[in-house]
């Protein structure tokens, strides 16, 4: 081989392997992304208008924790080639399999209409109207999903992340004051109210959602990423939590900085108001364009995650690579999914507290999980050499601990009726 021959061979083997990790780049960012949806964008935008930056040291601490709940999803994911559900059934029963089933079901049947709602609240920002926009998104999502494959499907979710930069630039265009988000970032200012802690379980809730776990373990088995390929998948996994995260903290910051103080959200405008800081009218686009693309991809991946979930948990042939004939529950639970969620988003009236109620159950239910997960990830029968070691099992407990004990505290406190 002569120099230049030479020399051109090691150029192409540098660009693979700089380019091998952005082949596992998908299950992880999607996951994390798809939890900044139509239900999660109104809760941060509540978080900003009521709290103005007090949540942030909150979001700080549920961005370490999502790190650490997603990137276990996504070892049991490649380790074992399985799905959560089917790893619950195989290491506990199929009894508890099915409470963790039913469990997702209860969440995520709001979930798919909160979507199909946030779809259609995005698309009347641009004066169409919901009862034309929804029943066309759903047929939409369910063909790309349906006739599509795996990689055609992640391509579609990875381009509608895309819309999330939309957030970043309304928070540099509302002027907010840097050192005052700084602080409250670093630095706890909680306040004392049963509305606060509300709150705060529901932005737990919408950012640590089950059906993230879910799809992200689902999503990296359905790829065929495997050991050999994990260390590219787990940076996919932590990028993508933080980079979600970090556009959580744009709405928040972005509403806190133009409507902070105002109190309670009352509809999808208001959220667009806190986007008119000084681009005039262009802000109900940047939020009709941002609240359109979240719905759509949590539109496909929430009735995905209760597909693959329900499939997992009975042991039939799950994948959206499959034909209807391969895959008849799979993909009929997709669908059903759709139907059901749009046909109840079209009903009339104003829909945010549904959307901060449905990430307030997702708050009671995500423990429930989470304590599932990690004890499979502390058990060598299930991965190995790759279980958690004693460190990381002592962060991961305190992270899922700390989710239940606020879970049970407002759950406690709602029952009893303490304000």
């Amino acid at each position: 081989m002569n120099t230049s021959e030479g020399r051109r061979w090691r150029e192409r083997l540098a660009r693979r392997r700089f380019l091998a990790p952005l082949a596992f780049l998908g299950p992880g960012l999607i996951a994390a992304n798809a939890g900044n949806d139509a239900g999660g964008i109104a809760t941060y935008a509540s978080a900003g208008s009521e709290f103005v930056y007090r949540t942030l040291f909150v979001m700080v601490l549920v961005t370490i924790a999502l790190v650490v709940v997603q990137e276990m999803a996504a070892r049991l994911g490649a380790f074992t080639g399985e799905g959560l559900v089917a790893l619950i059934r195989e290491n506990f029963s199929l009894r508890v399999a099915t409470f963790a089933v039913a469990c997702l079901i209860v969440a995520n049947v709001g979930l798919v209409v909160s979507e199909f709602a946030g779809i259609g609240a995005a698309m009347e920002l641009f004066g169409v109207s919901r009862y034309l926009a929804v029943p066309l998104a759903a047929v939409v999502l369910w063909a790309l999903v349906v006739f599509g494959s795996y990689r055609y499907a992640e391509r579609l979710f990875l381009l509608l992340s895309l819309v999330f930069i939309a957030y970043p630039v309304a928070a540099v265009l509302g002027r907010p004051r840097w050192g005052e988000v700084a602080s409250n970032a670093v630095v706890p200012h909680f306040v004392g109210s049963q509305r606060f802690l509300f709150l705060v379980v529901a932005l737990i809730g919408t950012t640590i959602t089950p059906y993230m776990q879910l799809y992200q373990a689902a999503a990296v088995a359905d790829k065929g990423i495997g050991p050999d390929d994990y260390p590219a998948e787990r940076l996919d996994a932590v990028t993508g939590s933080i980079f979600a995260n970090l556009i959580s903290m744009c709405i928040i910051i972005s509403t806190a900085a133009t409507i902070g103080g105002s109190g309670p959200l009352d509809s999808a405008a208001d959220a667009a108001r806190a986007l008119r800081p000084v681009v005039g009218d262009a802000a109900q686009a940047l939020f009709g364009v941002g609240l359109l693309g979240a719905s759509m991809l949590a539109g496909a991946i929430v009735p995905l995650s209760t597909a693959y979930a329900i499939s997992e948990a009975v042991g039939v042939e799950r994948s959206v690579s499959r034909r209807f004939s391969e895959a008849r529950l799979f993909i009929g639970l997709f669908t059903a999914q759709i139907i059901v969620g749009a046909a109840i988003a079209l009903a009339p009236g104003n829909l945010i507290s549904l959307l901060l109620n449905m990430q307030f159950l997702n708050g009671l239910i995500t423990p429930v999980l989470l304590t599932f997960m990690l004890i499979m990830a502390n058990r060598r029968s299930v991965l190995g050499d790759a279980a958690n070691t004693p460190r990381f099992r002592r962060v991961a407990t305190v992270c899922v601990g700390t989710v239940g004990t606020l879970a049970l505290v407002v759950l406690v406190q709602t029952l009893l009726g303490v304000a």
